[in-house]
C-alpha cells in the first residue's frame, strides 16, 4: 500500500483535527531549541524513508533559526524530495492550509502536484481576527489609519480585521460584547463587515485574551458558513497580530471533492529541472520556474468562486 506524501509543520499547534478518518496527521519537524542537528537529520531522514517525499510550509513569521535549520537539513541530506514552501498566511490560516494539503495527500496526485497546489489553495482561504488593539497591526500589511490607532487605547475597542485574501479593517461598535455594527477603518458608520467567500466554507476560530462571541454570533452567519469549529490559539498568533487580545479566525473549503476538483482543473506541467509534475509557474520542490506559458494560471482571481457546481447559493 502506498504511503501518502508527508505534510510537515514546525509546531504541533498548527495541526488541526482531521475532518475524517482518512485524512492523515502532519509530521512535526522540531525546531533547533528542541532537537540538535544530528537528531533533526535522523528525524527527517526517517520521514523520507517512510513517505518518499516531504512537503513543509515555511511561513515568514517562523523564527529565523527554524528556517535556517530546515534549509540546513535539506542541504546536508542532498535531496530534492523535500519541498519548503513559503506561504504567507496568518498562523490559523496556515494551519487550515496544512489540513487541506493533508486531505489531498491521500488522493492520486503526485508529490509535485501536492506541493505546488499550496499556492492555489491559499487563494481560497479567508484569514482574519477580532482584535482589541491595532496599534501594531501595520507590520502585517493591513493599513491602519491614525484614528484607528487612537481608538486602540480605548479599553472596549474591538476591530474586525481581514488579512487575507484582501486587507480589510472595521471598528466594531457595541462595546466588549462584540455585537454592534461595523464602522470603517477610519470610523465611518455604515461600513460593511469583511467581505466573505462566495463559496461554501467552514470557519475555524481560536480565542486569545479577548472575550467576545462576535465571530460565531455575527461573522459566521454573515459569511453563511456551513460549519464552525473552535481550536486552541497557535502560539505564534499574538506575535503575528501584534496583540494577545484577539479571536483569530480562518474560513476555507472543507470538502475534499471540491479541493480535488480545484487542483485537477489546472493544467499539469513537468519541471524542466527535476522532472516532477507541477501546476502553476514554479516547482514546489526545486523552486525552478516554468519557462513554458501556461494555458490555465495558478493564481485564480481572488473574488472568483470555485467551479460552478461548488458555489454557495445565496437567498
Amino acid at each position: 500500500m502506498s504511503v501518502p506524501t508527508a505534510i510537515a509543520v514546525t509546531s504541533a499547534d498548527l495541526v488541526l483535527p482531521a475532518p475524517d478518518r482518512h485524512t492523515p496527521g502532519a509530521a512535526l519537524l522540531h525546531p533547533p531549541e528542541q532537537l540538535d542537528l544530528e537528531a533533526a537529520l535522523a528525524e527527517t531522514g526517517a520521514l523520507l524513508e517512510r513517505h518518499g517525499h516531504l512537503v513543509a510550509l515555511v511561513p515568514p513569521w517562523l523564527p529565523r533559526s527554524t528556517v535556517q535549520r530546515l534549509h540546513t537539513v535539506r542541504a546536508i541530506l542532498e535531496t530534492d524530495r523535500i519541498a519548503l514552501l513559503g506561504i504567507d498566511l496568518p498562523p490559523l490560516g496556515t494551519a487550515l492550509l496544512v489540513r487541506q494539503l493533508r486531505q489531498l495527500s491521500v488522493c492520486d496526485f503526485s508529490p509535485g502536484i501536492i506541493a505546488s497546489a499550496a499556492r492555489l489553495l491559499s487563494h481560497y482561504i479567508y484569514a482574519g481576527a477580532l482584535l482589541g488593539s491595532v496599534a501594531k497591526l501595520d507590520r502585517v500589511r493591513v493599513p491602519v489609519g491614525l484614528g484607528a490607532h487612537a481608538r486602540s487605547w480605548s479599553p472596549s475597542a474591538q476591530f474586525a480585521v481581514l488579512a487575507h485574501p484582501k486587507p480589510h479593517l472595521a471598528k466594531l461598535g457595541g462595546g466588549a460584547g462584540g455585537g454592534g455594527r461595523a464602522q470603517g477603518a477610519h470610523g465611518h458608520r455604515g461600513a460593511v463587515l469583511p467581505a466573505g467567500p462566495e463559496f461554501a466554507t467552514h470557519l475555524t476560530f481560536a480565542r486569545g485574551q479577548l472575550t467576545s462571541d462576535w465571530v460565531t454570533a455575527e461573522l459566521a452567519p454573515a459569511w453563511q458558513v456551513q460549519g464552525v469549529m473552535e481550536n486552541p490559539l497557535p502560539a505564534a498568533s499574538p506575535g503575528w497580530w501584534g496583540t494577545g487580545k484577539l479571536v483569530e479566525f480562518a474560513a476555507g473549503i472543507p470538502d475534499l471533492s471540491v479541493l480535488y476538483q480545484l487542483v485537477a482543473s489546472v493544467r499539469r506541467e513537468e519541471c524542466r529541472w527535476c522532472g516532477l509534475e507541477l501546476i502553476g509557474d514554479r516547482c514546489g520542490f526545486c523552486a525552478a520556474p516554468l519557462t513554458a506559458p501556461l494555458t490555465a494560471p495558478l493564481t485564480a482571481p481572488l473574488t472568483a468562486p470555485p467551479p460552478a457546481s461548488t458555489a454557495r447559493s445565496r437567498p
